[in-house]
């Protein structure tokens, strides 16, 4: 072997050597190219992720944010409702009271009234008063108010006592 064929023989070796080596670079050039692109891509889908995620969570924001609102409008409804019982409730009071009033001044004018009538025995006055205050609060008063005319004629006919009255009927 002459030293020709050596070098010839070590150049190829190198040549070969060098071709190895230039693939493996170009090789790890394009895994590294590829596995940059597959980061990007994978970036890319979390971003997506996150996108839709975000999109999830302002939606479910807005839904808390309406049934927030529908809450206090409910509240809000409550509270006028609860504000015009209370009213009502002052309103009937005041409405009963007057009444009650009016009753009262009634009475007291019936009782006037029987005390200057002759014709009103005035011991059974009491029984009538009575009867009024449990009675004729809750059922309206339909006895007959006659014409005083039409009271002595009856009189005259019969000695019967209206038992509400004293009155001769």
């Amino acid at each position: 072997m002459d030293t020709s064929t050596i070098i010839w023989i070590i150049v190829a070796v190198v040549v070969v050597i060098a071709i190895i080596v230039i693939a493996v670079v170009m090789t790890n050039g394009r895994r590294k190219a590829a596995r940059v692109e597959s980061q990007r891509n994978k970036a890319a889908e979390l971003r997506q992720n996150a996108y839709e995620t975000d999109i999830e969570r302002r939606e479910r924001e807005a839904d808390a944010a309406r049934a927030a609102a529908a809450a206090k409008q409910s509240e809000a409804e409550a509270m006028r409702a609860r504000v015009e019982s209370e009213r009502l409730a002052r309103e009937s009071a005041d409405r009963d009271a007057e009444a009650q009033r009016l009753r009262d001044e009634t009475d007291q004018r019936l009782r006037k009234a029987d005390a200057v009538d002759p014709d009103v025995d005035n011991d059974g006055r009491n029984d009538r008063d009575e009867r009024n205050r449990t009675d004729a609060r809750d059922v309206p008063d339909t006895r007959d108010r006659t014409d005083t005319r039409d009271r002595v004629t009856d009189e005259a006919t019969t000695d019967r006592r209206d038992p509400d009255h004293g009155r001769h009927v």
